[in-house]
């Protein structure tokens, strides 16, 4: 898939519309394992770019395909993805959080834009057809749909994510598939921590309930 995404050179490396408008020094970076990539970035460097997309592609990838369920919409998502943070990579500053979760937030809002424009189109679908035929899933530790190995997990546990609000349906992904921490995923949604722990606690609940339903024994 990363082979589809589109690299600087085919939009215009020559004057980066992600350099930093930050004069002086170079900057620090120590907090963020990213860092050097970006810094690199910033300066123009079209390998780090390079080496960030390919480092991040899987991870983002795996988020937009867990939101919309759909194979080729996650990869021209994920796509969309690196050109937006291509674009404003310049205004990501040390100090405003680590690349991750800002990468992790520019993806969550492009999804929740995706949710609005297509939801006149997702309300007729049936789940049959929201359904791809998956390769293996990933290890999702102890939780209720862990229980079933192999495709038939993968999905009935689209299905149902699928039937989540938006709202608790990224807040599971991003603790229990992505495995964020809680502070990390508070400042990827912008709300509260206790908005973050409620969030993943009722979807946690509705997806259990779901999975019941579906024949999956909890």
């Amino acid at each position: 898939m990363a082979g589809s995404l589109v690299w600087p050179q085919r939009i215009g490396w020559g004057a980066p519309p992600m350099a930093s408008q930050v004069e002086g020094g170079a900057r620090e970076w120590e907090a963020d394992p990213d860092g050097p990539l970006v810094e690199r970035c910033l300066k123009g460097e079209e390998t780090a770019w390079e080496s960030l997309v390919r480092l991040h592609t899987r991870r983002i990838y795996s988020i937009c395909y867990r939101f919309v369920g759909r194979n080729e919409e996650a990869q021209d998502l994920t796509q969309e993805v690196f050109l937006r943070v291509f674009r404003s990579l310049g205004s990501f500053e040390k100090g405003s959080g680590c690349f991750r979760v800002w990468v992790t937030s520019l993806t969550r809002n492009l999804l929740i834009d995706h949710y609005r424009k297509t939801k006149k189109e997702r309300l007729v679908d049936s789940i049959e057809d929201k359904l791809p035929v998956l390769e293996e899933v990933e290890a999702v530790g102890a939780r209720p749909e862990g229980r079933v190995a192999g495709r038939e997990a993968g999905e009935l546990l689209q299905a149902a994510l699928a039937k989540l609000s938006p709202e608790l349906r990224e807040a599971v992904i991003l603790r229990d598939i992505e495995e964020m921490e809680y502070r990390e995923i508070a400042e990827a949604l912008a709300v509260p921590d206790g908005t973050v722990k409620s969030r993943i606690s009722r979807g946690r609940a509705e997806l259990a309930r779901i999975l019941r339903q579906l024949g999956v024994n909890g």
